[in-house]
């Protein structure tokens, strides 16, 4: 008997990376026209964001189907097994509902617990990461489950978009709606605050909000681990994650990793945004 991980695409877990925790990746989709791509898989990043900024359809997005879930489930699943499935926020996409209807599709054949992270891209695969751990030590599921809802309760993510004209397009815009008419030349710092998407602040110059965005992340303290997620600027992302570096305990450095075409899709180009996970408080 054994305790698998499964998470979804929105993750953006470097593939290395979920391969080395034997986490299970389950895509979204990315919509252009009648075309549909499964996120990671049917596109590359590359030549999603070469289409995004260069072709003539505007993508969207959509979660994986019940029956998705349950292939899976049921392909990583010997008698026995447990499964932990981690996910992004219930309030911004359907994909936990499609995991949900697997699970009771399931029940009495295969034990999933479901995590709701209420969270989005690396601080979800933070959370699969820390369940994976778990499991690899010959942990509980209960124990899988309670390691990542610990890394999400202890999340914080903060966005820098170039434009919030995507994310409006795709309807995940939220309370930061109110930030569009101002927007001329303004550039918008978003956070993510009970599974939905806040206005945290906005700069007048890409400067700026860079500077802007380290500052959000240094209030927060110390950190356990540290991602920087990219669309389309790399230099950028890691140039931020040199200077953030001692934000972290000694010899360790912060993740930098590329989004995937779902989040690309919200994000647009020029994104550069920062997971943070704070230390867990020390026990008494």
């Amino acid at each position: 008997m054994a305790v698998r991980i499964v998470t979804d695409s929105t993750s953006d877990l470097p593939v290395t990376m979920a391969s080395e925790y034997g986490i299970e990746v389950v895509p979204l989709n990315v919509h252009f026209g009648d075309s549909v791509f499964k996120d990671g898989v049917d596109i590359t990043t590359d030549q999603f964001f070469d289409r995004l900024i260069n072709g003539d359809e505007f993508p969207s997005t959509s979660q994986p189907s019940m029956g998705e879930f349950v292939e899976a489930y049921e392909r990583i699943s010997e008698e026995g097994d447990e499964v932990v499935s981690v996910h992004l926020s219930s309030k911004l996409s359907g994909t936990y509902n499609s995991a949900e209807q697997a699970s009771k599709h399931l029940e009495g054949k295969i034990k999933i617990h479901l995590v709701d992270t209420e969270q989005v891209t690396i601080t979800v695969g933070f959370a699969a990461i820390a369940a994976a751990k778990v499991a690899s030590k010959g942990g509980s599921a209960e124990d899988a489950v309670e390691a990542a809802r610990s890394i999400s309760d202890r999340s914080s993510f903060y966005a820098l978009f170039d434009t919030l004209e995507f994310l409006a397009k795709g309807g995940r815009i939220g309370r930061a709606q109110s930030m569009l008419g101002s927007l001329l030349k303004i550039r918008p710092l978003l956070m993510l605050a009970n599974g939905v998407v806040e206005p945290y602040s906005k700069a007048r110059s890409r400067s700026a909000g860079m500077a802007e965005l380290e500052k959000a992340v240094r209030s927060l303290g110390k950190a356990e681990e540290i991602a920087i997620m990219y669309s389309t600027e790399s230099d950028e992302a890691h140039g931020i994650a040199d200077t953030l570096g001692d934000m972290l305990p000694e010899g360790k450095h912060p993740l930098v990793s590329r989004v995937g075409p779902v989040i690309g899709t919200h994000a647009g180009p020029r994104l550069i945004a920062i997971g943070h996970v704070s230390n867990a408080p020390e026990e008494s």
